[in-house]
């Protein structure tokens, strides 16, 4: 077997593997959606099952139709860096300064509220891809954050934590 026919075999493969995740995933879904137990009110007839259950079978065709364009040859087109240059490395700074203020609004939320530690995200994930007007970036962060929060509680009904905005708010 030549070079270049181990190569293409080791993508298939590695093809494969994502047709199987998303086989695996599909079923999982599918699964965990047939154990809900909560299946109808008056103010819901159809109920919390039937969109897990047409996601988790999406997630499923879509693997078999991928597997079979693979085994038909079918070869996604790599990444031409029309602009990226690809023989650059990975910038980890920015990668961690990313994780970690993802990370501190995790931790943030709950003590501080979701205006708060929004504002921290939203600002340091700015920070983190270059911006260096630490004020704008800063008012803009509160902006978002505070604008997230009231379409969440007035658009959606969905409550996120006040935190020591609590009564302000």
């Amino acid at each position: 077997m030549t070079l270049e026919a181990e190569e293409i075999r080791g993508k298939d493969r590695a093809q494969y593997g994502v047709c199987a995740f998303l086989a695996l995933t599909g079923v999982a879904v599918i699964f965990d959606a047939l154990r809900i137990t909560h299946l109808t009110s008056s103010n819901d007839p159809i109920g919390p099952r039937p969109v897990p259950v047409i996601l988790g079978i999406a997630l499923l065709v879509t693997a078999v139709i991928y597997a079979v364009d693979v085994a038909r040859g079918g070869r996604g087109e790599p990444e031409a860096g029309e602009d990226v240059d690809l023989t650059t490395p990975v910038d980890r700074r920015t990668v961690l300064l990313l994780v970690g203020f993802f990370l501190a609004n995790a931790a943030l939320i709950e003590p501080l509220g979701w205006v708060i530690s929004g504002a921290v995200l939203f600002w340091g994930s700015a920070f983190a891809l270059g911006n260096r007007h630490h004020v704008r970036g800063l008012v803009i962060a509160g902006a978002l954050s505070l604008g997230t929060f009231y379409a969440f509680a007035i658009g959606l009904g969905v409550n996120l934590p006040a935190g020591v905005l609590q009564g302000i708010l």
